[in-house]
């Protein structure tokens, strides 16, 4: 089990600096099977970082970014609230 959890908390560390880091988040929060977040610049968003980390789609409307992580999306954001 810790095992799986490292392997997540580990991908949640690479979205996030895929988002631009901690500095460039302004809201994150999990929504059925997407991770949605607000950021300050849409430009320092690593689209194929993203995607090597994990992610089946990642869509962005303005500073609005929606990146598709599948049913382990809430253990994932978890992660990312620890490490804001």
């Amino acid at each position: 089990m810790s095992d799986r959890h490292d392997d997540v908390a580990t991908r949640a560390a690479e979205i996030l600096a895929a988002l631009g880091g901690v500095t460039n988040i302004v809201e994150i929060e999990p929504c059925t099977t997407r991770l949605r977040s607000e950021v300050h610049d849409p430009a320092a968003v690593d689209v194929k970082a993203l995607r090597a980390a994990g992610a089946h789609g990642v869509m962005i409307s303005g500073r609005v970014v929606q990146v598709v992580m599948g049913p382990e999306v809430d253990v994932i954001a978890s992660d990312l609230e620890d490490l804001l």
